[in-house]
Protein backbone atom coordinates (compact mmCIF):
# COMPACT_ATOMS: atom_id res chain seq x y z
CA UNK A 1 0.00 0.00 0.00
CA UNK A 2 1.09 3.41 -0.93
CA UNK A 3 2.13 5.73 1.94
CA UNK A 4 1.30 9.50 2.32
CA UNK A 5 2.27 11.57 -0.39
CA UNK A 6 1.24 15.51 -0.25
CA UNK A 7 2.06 15.43 -4.31
CA UNK A 8 -1.35 16.08 -5.60
CA UNK A 9 -3.64 18.54 -8.02
CA UNK A 10 -5.24 21.03 -5.25
CA UNK A 11 -6.64 24.16 -5.50
CA UNK A 12 -5.93 26.06 -9.19
CA UNK A 13 -3.90 23.48 -9.87
CA UNK A 14 -6.96 20.91 -10.07
CA UNK A 15 -8.82 22.92 -12.26
CA UNK A 16 -6.49 23.05 -15.03
CA UNK A 17 -7.08 20.39 -17.81
CA UNK A 18 -5.78 16.93 -16.61
CA UNK A 19 -2.92 16.77 -19.08
CA UNK A 20 -1.67 19.94 -17.98
CA UNK A 21 -1.65 18.88 -13.71
CA UNK A 22 1.33 16.48 -13.89
CA UNK A 23 3.08 19.50 -15.53
CA UNK A 24 1.87 22.14 -12.77
CA UNK A 25 3.21 19.88 -9.62
CA UNK A 26 6.47 18.76 -11.28
CA UNK A 27 6.94 22.99 -11.96
CA UNK A 28 5.74 23.02 -8.06
CA UNK A 29 3.64 25.88 -8.99
CA UNK A 30 1.15 24.60 -6.32
CA UNK A 31 3.77 26.01 -3.90
CA UNK A 32 4.38 29.19 -4.33
CA UNK A 33 7.28 29.34 -1.57
CA UNK A 34 9.88 28.48 -2.94
CA UNK A 35 9.51 31.14 -6.02
CA UNK A 36 9.46 33.60 -3.03
CA UNK A 37 12.44 32.25 -1.51
CA UNK A 38 14.22 31.92 -4.70
CA UNK A 39 13.33 35.99 -5.29
CA UNK A 40 13.02 37.65 -2.07
CA UNK A 41 17.20 37.70 -2.19
CA UNK A 42 16.67 39.85 -5.12
CA UNK A 43 13.94 42.37 -3.75
CA UNK A 44 16.55 42.98 -0.44
CA UNK A 45 19.13 43.85 -3.72
CA UNK A 46 16.50 46.06 -5.43
CA UNK A 47 15.53 47.58 -2.09
CA UNK A 48 19.22 48.55 -1.58
CA UNK A 49 20.59 49.60 -5.00
CA UNK A 50 17.72 50.25 -7.33
CA UNK A 51 18.12 54.14 -8.11
CA UNK A 52 14.72 54.59 -7.97
CA UNK A 53 10.84 53.13 -7.59
CA UNK A 54 10.54 53.04 -10.90
CA UNK A 55 13.76 50.89 -11.56
CA UNK A 56 13.19 49.00 -8.65
CA UNK A 57 9.33 47.55 -9.53
CA UNK A 58 10.32 46.95 -13.29
CA UNK A 59 13.51 44.41 -11.98
CA UNK A 60 11.13 42.85 -8.76
CA UNK A 61 8.75 41.93 -11.96
CA UNK A 62 11.22 40.60 -14.23
CA UNK A 63 12.83 38.75 -11.19
CA UNK A 64 9.32 37.51 -10.63
CA UNK A 65 8.97 35.75 -13.75
CA UNK A 66 12.11 34.62 -13.96
CA UNK A 67 12.30 33.22 -10.77
CA UNK A 68 8.81 30.88 -11.11
CA UNK A 69 10.33 29.92 -14.31
CA UNK A 70 13.86 28.86 -12.97
CA UNK A 71 12.47 27.23 -9.95
CA UNK A 72 10.47 25.58 -12.20
CA UNK A 73 13.50 24.61 -13.63
CA UNK A 74 15.39 23.70 -11.20
CA UNK A 75 12.77 21.24 -9.83
CA UNK A 76 12.32 19.56 -13.25
CA UNK A 77 16.74 19.10 -12.93
CA UNK A 78 16.70 17.54 -9.44
CA UNK A 79 13.06 15.33 -10.53
CA UNK A 80 15.20 13.92 -13.48
CA UNK A 81 17.82 13.17 -11.33
CA UNK A 82 16.18 12.32 -8.20
CA UNK A 83 13.30 10.13 -9.91
CA UNK A 84 14.72 6.54 -8.49
CA UNK A 85 15.45 7.75 -4.45
CA UNK A 86 12.31 9.55 -4.95
CA UNK A 87 9.80 6.08 -5.62
CA UNK A 88 11.50 5.41 -2.05
CA UNK A 89 10.75 8.44 0.16
CA UNK A 90 7.13 8.44 1.29
CA UNK A 91 6.88 12.32 0.90
CA UNK A 92 8.00 12.23 -2.74
CA UNK A 93 6.86 8.91 -3.88
CA UNK A 94 3.59 10.99 -5.89
CA UNK A 95 5.89 13.05 -8.10
CA UNK A 96 5.29 12.90 -11.43
CA UNK A 97 8.49 11.58 -12.83
CA UNK A 98 8.79 9.39 -10.26
CA UNK A 99 4.94 8.03 -10.47
CA UNK A 100 5.43 7.78 -13.97
CA UNK A 101 2.96 10.50 -15.10
CA UNK A 102 5.53 12.60 -16.62
CA UNK A 103 8.15 10.65 -18.95
CA UNK A 104 11.85 11.67 -19.02
CA UNK A 105 11.95 12.45 -22.40
CA UNK A 106 8.59 15.00 -21.65
CA UNK A 107 10.28 16.38 -18.77
CA UNK A 108 13.59 17.53 -20.76
CA UNK A 109 10.92 19.10 -23.01
CA UNK A 110 9.54 21.15 -20.43
CA UNK A 111 13.07 22.37 -19.20
CA UNK A 112 13.66 23.53 -22.57
CA UNK A 113 10.41 25.42 -22.65
CA UNK A 114 11.23 27.05 -18.99
CA UNK A 115 15.03 27.76 -19.92
CA UNK A 116 14.04 30.06 -22.75
CA UNK A 117 11.50 32.10 -20.27
CA UNK A 118 14.43 32.49 -17.95
CA UNK A 119 16.39 33.46 -21.22
CA UNK A 120 14.00 36.40 -22.21
CA UNK A 121 13.91 37.59 -18.81
CA UNK A 122 17.81 37.54 -19.28
CA UNK A 123 17.82 39.30 -22.17
CA UNK A 124 16.46 42.34 -20.55
CA UNK A 125 19.11 43.22 -18.32
CA UNK A 126 22.11 44.37 -18.11
CA UNK A 127 25.46 42.27 -19.70
CA UNK A 128 27.34 42.08 -16.55
CA UNK A 129 23.34 40.55 -15.09
CA UNK A 130 22.78 38.27 -18.09
CA UNK A 131 26.68 36.99 -17.74
CA UNK A 132 26.02 36.41 -13.62
CA UNK A 133 22.49 34.49 -14.92
CA UNK A 134 24.39 31.83 -16.94
CA UNK A 135 26.58 31.22 -14.54
CA UNK A 136 23.88 30.03 -12.14
CA UNK A 137 23.28 26.99 -14.42
CA UNK A 138 26.39 25.64 -12.60
CA UNK A 139 24.69 25.52 -9.33
CA UNK A 140 21.25 24.85 -10.68
CA UNK A 141 22.53 21.75 -12.10
CA UNK A 142 25.23 20.36 -9.19
CA UNK A 143 22.85 20.52 -6.39
CA UNK A 144 20.71 17.54 -7.08
CA UNK A 145 24.03 15.76 -7.10
CA UNK A 146 25.25 17.19 -3.86
CA UNK A 147 22.96 15.13 -1.45
CA UNK A 148 24.66 12.22 -2.97
CA UNK A 149 28.49 13.10 -2.07
CA UNK A 150 28.17 15.40 1.16
CA UNK A 151 25.77 15.82 4.25
CA UNK A 152 26.10 19.15 2.92
CA UNK A 153 23.52 19.50 0.12
CA UNK A 154 21.93 22.64 1.72
CA UNK A 155 24.85 24.66 1.23
CA UNK A 156 24.61 24.35 -2.39
CA UNK A 157 21.24 25.03 -2.25
CA UNK A 158 22.27 27.99 -0.21
CA UNK A 159 24.78 29.04 -2.60
CA UNK A 160 21.73 28.61 -5.59
CA UNK A 161 18.82 30.39 -4.01
CA UNK A 162 20.65 33.19 -3.07
CA UNK A 163 21.72 33.46 -6.36
CA UNK A 164 19.58 36.38 -7.05
CA UNK A 165 21.21 38.95 -3.98
CA UNK A 166 24.14 39.51 -6.30
CA UNK A 167 22.02 39.43 -9.89
CA UNK A 168 19.76 41.83 -8.57
CA UNK A 169 22.97 44.19 -7.35
CA UNK A 170 24.27 43.60 -10.88
CA UNK A 171 20.66 43.97 -12.50
CA UNK A 172 19.88 47.90 -10.80
CA UNK A 173 23.99 48.83 -10.59
CA UNK A 174 25.86 46.97 -13.82
CA UNK A 175 28.63 46.31 -11.18
CA UNK A 176 29.33 43.48 -8.90
CA UNK A 177 30.86 44.60 -5.22
CA UNK A 178 31.59 44.17 -2.26
CA UNK A 179 28.43 45.34 -1.17
CA UNK A 180 26.69 41.88 -3.64
CA UNK A 181 29.54 39.52 -1.70
CA UNK A 182 27.99 40.58 1.52
CA UNK A 183 23.91 40.35 0.89
CA UNK A 184 24.91 36.39 -0.70
CA UNK A 185 26.28 35.85 2.45
CA UNK A 186 23.60 36.75 4.25
CA UNK A 187 21.49 34.99 1.56
CA UNK A 188 23.41 31.97 1.94
CA UNK A 189 23.23 31.58 5.91
CA UNK A 190 19.31 32.09 5.80
CA UNK A 191 18.75 29.99 3.21
CA UNK A 192 21.06 26.87 4.46
CA UNK A 193 19.21 27.16 8.53
CA UNK A 194 15.51 27.23 6.87
CA UNK A 195 16.77 24.25 4.42
CA UNK A 196 18.00 22.64 7.20
CA UNK A 197 14.44 23.06 9.34
CA UNK A 198 12.76 21.62 6.23
CA UNK A 199 15.00 18.60 5.91
CA UNK A 200 13.93 17.35 9.25
CA UNK A 201 11.26 16.28 7.29
CA UNK A 202 12.61 13.82 5.47
CA UNK A 203 15.55 12.72 8.28
CA UNK A 204 14.43 9.01 8.47
CA UNK A 205 13.86 8.63 4.66
CA UNK A 206 17.09 10.23 3.58
CA UNK A 207 19.24 7.93 6.35
CA UNK A 208 17.50 4.66 4.96
CA UNK A 209 18.45 5.31 1.24
CA UNK A 210 22.07 6.76 2.10
CA UNK A 211 21.47 10.26 1.11
CA UNK A 212 22.75 13.47 3.15
CA UNK A 213 21.69 16.57 4.95
CA UNK A 214 22.40 18.84 7.23
CA UNK A 215 19.51 17.48 9.06
CA UNK A 216 21.19 14.21 9.67
CA UNK A 217 24.64 15.56 10.40
CA UNK A 218 23.42 18.25 13.20
CA UNK A 219 20.30 16.12 14.37
CA UNK A 220 19.93 16.97 18.01
CA UNK A 221 22.69 19.40 17.75
CA UNK A 222 20.43 21.71 14.96
CA UNK A 223 18.85 24.33 17.19
CA UNK A 224 22.31 25.96 18.13
CA UNK A 225 23.60 25.54 14.76
CA UNK A 226 20.15 27.34 13.62
CA UNK A 227 21.00 30.51 15.75
CA UNK A 228 24.51 30.54 14.86
CA UNK A 229 23.20 30.83 10.73
CA UNK A 230 20.32 32.66 11.53
CA UNK A 231 23.03 35.24 13.97
CA UNK A 232 25.36 35.43 10.35
CA UNK A 233 22.62 36.30 8.73
CA UNK A 234 21.44 39.15 10.73
CA UNK A 235 25.20 40.49 11.51
CA UNK A 236 25.77 40.41 7.24
CA UNK A 237 22.38 42.91 6.53
CA UNK A 238 23.16 45.05 8.89
CA UNK A 239 26.33 45.29 7.40
CA UNK A 240 24.61 45.83 3.88
CA UNK A 241 22.46 48.24 5.32
CA UNK A 242 25.58 50.38 6.45
CA UNK A 243 27.20 50.03 3.27
CA UNK A 244 24.09 50.56 0.93
CA UNK A 245 24.20 53.80 3.09
CA UNK A 246 20.93 53.67 4.76
CA UNK A 247 19.38 56.01 6.62
CA UNK A 248 18.77 54.96 10.87
CA UNK A 249 15.09 53.62 10.32
CA UNK A 250 16.31 50.87 8.86
CA UNK A 251 18.08 49.93 12.44
CA UNK A 252 14.60 49.31 14.22
CA UNK A 253 12.91 48.14 11.10
CA UNK A 254 15.04 45.19 11.13
CA UNK A 255 14.26 44.14 14.42
CA UNK A 256 10.87 42.55 13.09
CA UNK A 257 12.93 40.25 10.78
CA UNK A 258 15.72 39.17 13.20
CA UNK A 259 12.73 38.82 15.92
CA UNK A 260 11.04 36.12 13.55
CA UNK A 261 14.39 34.17 13.09
CA UNK A 262 14.87 34.03 16.68
CA UNK A 263 10.96 32.57 16.80
CA UNK A 264 12.09 30.03 14.58
CA UNK A 265 15.05 28.78 16.82
CA UNK A 266 13.33 28.88 19.95
CA UNK A 267 9.98 27.16 18.69
CA UNK A 268 11.55 24.43 16.51
CA UNK A 269 10.80 20.85 17.04
CA UNK A 270 13.02 18.78 15.06
CA UNK A 271 10.82 15.86 15.59
CA UNK A 272 7.74 17.40 14.16
CA UNK A 273 7.78 17.27 10.59
CA UNK A 274 4.51 19.51 10.71
CA UNK A 275 5.97 22.37 12.58
CA UNK A 276 9.33 22.23 10.43
CA UNK A 277 7.30 22.64 7.46
CA UNK A 278 5.49 25.76 9.01
CA UNK A 279 9.24 27.52 10.05
CA UNK A 280 10.38 26.63 6.66
CA UNK A 281 7.48 28.68 5.09
CA UNK A 282 7.33 31.52 7.42
CA UNK A 283 10.92 32.67 5.75
CA UNK A 284 8.96 33.94 3.19
CA UNK A 285 7.63 37.07 5.90
CA UNK A 286 11.00 37.14 7.07
CA UNK A 287 12.26 37.73 3.67
CA UNK A 288 9.66 40.71 3.02
CA UNK A 289 10.42 42.28 6.62
CA UNK A 290 14.25 42.64 5.51
CA UNK A 291 13.12 44.00 2.27
CA UNK A 292 10.53 46.41 4.26
CA UNK A 293 13.62 47.28 6.72
CA UNK A 294 15.91 48.31 3.76
CA UNK A 295 12.76 49.86 1.83
CA UNK A 296 12.18 52.19 5.35
CA UNK A 297 16.42 53.22 5.14
CA UNK A 298 15.69 54.37 1.22
CA UNK A 299 13.12 57.43 3.18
Amino acid sequence: MQGFTDIKARGWVARLPASWQPYALLARLDRPIGVWLLVLPGFWAFALAARDWGQGLWLALLFGVGATAMRAAGCVVNDLWDRDIDRRVERTRGRPLAAGTVTPFQALVFLAGLCLVGLLVLGQLNWTAIWLGVASLVPILLYPLAKRVTNWPQAMLGLTFSWAAPEGIAAATGEVGLLAVVLWAAGFLWILGYDTIYAHQDRADDAMVGIGSTALHWGERTRPFLAACYAGVVALLLAAGVMAGLSWLFLPAMLLPAALLARQVVTLDIHDPARCLRLFQANREVGLAVTLAFLAGRL
